[in-house]
């Protein structure tokens, strides 16, 4: 089990890579600042998936950063 600054670091780390520096700045800015009901949040972006769509996707990100990886 990941403690709490584990966490946030590896999400940090995420967030950059996926948004870049600036852009994840701002997201963490624009969390504090707006209440967030990530409850709500997940039930409405994932309604129409199902767990193999699900399990798809992953699987097609891992092969993206993988071959992104490769060629770095």
């Amino acid at each position: 089990m990941n403690t709490d600054t584990e966490i946030r670091i590896r999400g940090m780390k995420a967030l950059i890579e996926a948004l870049g520096p600036v852009d994840s700045t701002r997201f963490v800015a624009l969390a504090l600042r707006k209440p967030f009901d990530y409850q709500k949040w997940r039930t409405e972006e994932f309604a129409d998936e199902t767990l193999d769509s699900l399990l798809l996707k992953i699987r097609e990100s891992e092969k993206d950063r993988e071959s992104s990886e490769t060629i770095a």
